[in-house]
């Protein structure tokens, strides 16, 4: 095998805060300040930051990709979503940081219940959307204490060895995979920013970035993003400002008729000049207070709201969805090779499985990267919603257990993420009984027939309805939006309890309901979808449904059939006999045989 290597195993920094912590707070009391706000977050809010940028898990120890750190003279918190229940108190020193749950409080009310009167939080103004920091500064003034700015981040202070900026390679995305020249992108992101009555958008979030001008980056790991600013007026040539030096003559090439390219420390001046007497718009969900203050201090009006692109990007093209399909295609045969390999493999530990899945993807062609750092759990550790194995952590996977591996890829023409749940030896019923109402879950999204104009939330439920049914649940979103080789986890829409945004033709999105029995064993089954038109004979609405693009087999020992109706067992044989058919022809034999024999009908 290729061995060729995306992720390391690396053991994080676990248990590191005493010292750091001690450290931050001496800054803190030099600079006239009580408490600091630590988010996980670089100044464009991605998921994925730049090394410089992880400061939470540098100070922390917590390396998950979504948290808050409040550092008080003396107490100290890290507050994390559901998804991070065990992770978090595995990681951080719990004798100086209490991890709390969003299910028990959120950010705002863990401040109000412990700033009190009269003391400074400090926040720095580039790693906070106005919005942010509106509710910081409410609960500060409902307390009597003071919110400050800070000009320089204090835990970079503290960090002596904190990783410079990257200056990755910037490179164009060819045509025939955007689908859409960048001309006629402009076109229709100036149409909406008109209908806003802005005379210019900054755009901030560089997913948004790489869509518009066609290109892809590598500053930050699992997501092809060059990292910078562009500023799109409503008349006149866009100026893209990015991070890293290395632009591509191709990509030059490509810019030159339509945008000036400027180096990123070039950004605020040309901002100050922009700004006066001008209404300005800034994402809502991406841009720091610090471009609405700049914005307002050079005499224009900040209007923080949506950036036109997100909508626009989330709704796939022919050529995106082409592209993603064909990437679908080569990811299921990666992905069948392993699961044949793994039904073999003796004496599995959980990296030997992320190394060898990484090595088929690698051998199908047009592999960039991994889409997210697999997550391989065995046993409890399956349990660990976002379990990420290290060389500490890694086990054996043992009989009479079950192996949880959620992966995805980047490939040139899309991006991929999977889950599969399998069975090593004979499962329990139990085992069984719970796999079973997770996979109704999945198949009640993928059967799913809504009218237009549907939210997220709407149908969330429809995934854990049998769990329910057992009074079980699972504590995170049921689908993500996905994006066509640039974030697995993209917005706006999602299939989640909090999934606000109608569901379009065109979007993509993950369908993975889950359950986890702490201590003991995960399931999650996840396959992406595309929303598409869904005729209804007689129907009187325009009504959509899902295309599953993800194929590859799910583990039928693990299927209690007498738990499935007719029209649930019918979904499961077509698909697995979708998959045979598809995958089959680009197998070995020994492959083909295993594949055949794992898609066999259920009764």
């Amino acid at each position: 095998m290729t061995r060729l290597r995306f992720q390391t195993f690396d053991d994080p920094s676990h248990r590191v805060g005493a010292a750091r912590i001690a450290a931050l707070r001496t800054i803190l009391a030099a600079e006239g300040l009580d408490g600091f706000v630590v988010p996980r977050a670089d100044e464009h809010q991605s998921e994925y930051v730049p090394p410089g940028a992880e400061r939470l898990a540098w100070l922390t120890g917590f390396t998950g990709s979504a948290g808050t750190a409040v550092i008080l003279t003396d107490t100290a918190a890290l507050v994390v979503d559901g998804r991070y229940t065990l992770q978090a108190p595995a990681q951080v020193d719990t004798a100086v940081i209490t991890p709390v749950q969003l299910a028990e409080t959120n950010v705002e009310a863990w401040i109000g219940a412990h700033l009190t009167r009269g003391q400074v939080l400090g926040y720095d103004p580039w790693l906070h959307t106005p919005d942010g920091v509106a509710r910081l500064a409410r609960v500060a003034e409902k307390v009597g204490a003071t919110l400050r700015a800070v000009a320089a981040n204090p835990v970079d202070a503290v960090w002596a060895d904190r990783p410079g900026a990257p200056a990755g390679p910037v490179v164009p995305h060819p045509l025939a995979l955007a689908g859409e020249a960048i001309p006629q992108k402009l076109v229709r992101i100036r149409a909406a920013l008109a209908k806003a009555a802005c005379a210019a958008l900054v755009i901030s979030d560089p997913h948004n970035l790489a869509w518009a001008f066609n290109l892809r980056g590598s500053d930050v790991a699992h997501t092809p993003l060059a990292l910078g600013y562009a500023i799109l007026p409503l008349e006149g040539r866009p100026t893209l400002f990015l991070a890293s030096p290395d632009i591509a003559p191709a990509l030059r090439a490509a810019l030159a008729p339509v945008a000036d390219l400027r180096p990123r420390s070039a950004f605020e001046t040309a901002l100050d000049g922009l700004a006066k007497g001008r209404t300005i718009r800034l994402d809502a969900a991406t841009a720091a207070i610090a471009l609405k203050v700049r914005i307002e201090a050079a005499g224009g009006v900040a209007e923080t709201g949506p950036d036109p692109i997100t909508a626009l990007k989330a709704v796939k093209n022919e050529a995106e969805i082409a592209g993603t399909r064909a990437a679908h295609l080569r990811d299921g045969v990666a992905v069948v090779r392993f699961l044949a390999w793994l039904d073999g493999a003796e004496d599995l530990t959980e990296i030997a499985a992320v190394e060898a899945l990484e090595d088929f993807r690698s051998e199908g062609g047009l592999l960039r990267d991994v889409s997210f750092p697999t997550i391989s759990g065995s046993g409890p550790n399956g349990a660990i919603v976002h379990y990420r194995v290290s060389r500490e952590t890694d086990r054996r996977v043992r009989p009479g257990e079950l192996f949880l591996i959620d992966s995805g890829a980047q490939y040139a023409d899309g991006t991929t993420d999977i889950t599969r749940t399998v069975a090593v030896g004979p499962p329990t019923d139990l085992m069984r009984d719970r796999f079973t109402r997770v996979l109704k879950g999945h198949i009640a999204i993928a059967r799913a027939v809504f009218p237009k104009g549907t939210t997220g939330a709407q149908i969330d439920g429809f995934a854990r309805a049998a769990l329910w049914e057992a009074g079980l649940d699972f504590d995170h979103g049921t689908g993500h939006g996905v994006g066509a080789f640039l974030s697995v986890h993209e917005g706006p829409q999602r299939i989640a309890k909090t999934g606000t945004v109608a569901l379009e033709a065109g979007m993509i999105l993950s369908n993975e309901p889950g359950y986890y029995r702490a201590g003991a064993y995960g399931i999650r089954l996840e396959n992406l979808v595309l929303v598409e038109p869904r005729a209804i004979p007689g129907g009187e609405r325009p009504m959509l449904g899902f295309e599953t693009l993800t194929l590859a087999p799910f583990d039928r020992r693990l299927v209690a059939v007498d738990l499935l109706g007719p029209a649930e067992r019918a979904w499961i044989d077509a698909y697995h006999a979708r998959v045979r058919d598809a995958l089959g022809p680009h197998l070995d034999a020994p492959t083909r045989a295993w594949l055949d024999a794992a898609t066999r009908p259920l009764a």
